[in-house]
């Protein structure tokens, strides 16, 4: 074997080392670029997404203020009809009620 044929070959693998530890350093370099843009992209959907279901939960709030007032103000009619029917039904029984307790008291 020739020295200096044993000496190239060595430096054509060193070349070739330093030739394969660039395109390792430069694909790694290409992935956290990605990842970088892959990561700010998704928190530029999440904002959005964000902003959309709040602009929708916003829009839900101000619907269903309104019929929520709207059923407040049912639920109080309701209630004054079924207070204004009791009373009329005891205003009515009162009287046979009264009658009723003084005829049992006077049994006694």
């Amino acid at each position: 074997m020739d020295p200096m044929r044993g000496q190239g070959g060595i430096q054509m693998l060193l070349t070739a080392e330093q030739e394969a530890q660039q395109i390792v350093s430069a694909a790694r370099n290409l992935k956290m670029t990605r990842l970088r843009q892959a990561k700010e992209e998704a928190e530029r959907e999440i904002v959005q997404y964000r902003s959309y279901l709040e602009a929708e939960y916003q829009k839900n709030l101000s619907q269903n203020s309104g019929s929520s007032n709207s059923t407040v103000k049912k639920l109080d009619i309701e209630t004054e009809i079924k207070i204004r029917d009791m009373k009329e039904n005891f205003s009515k029984s009162s009287t046979d009620v009264v009658a009723m307790l003084t005829e049992y008291i006077i049994r006694v």
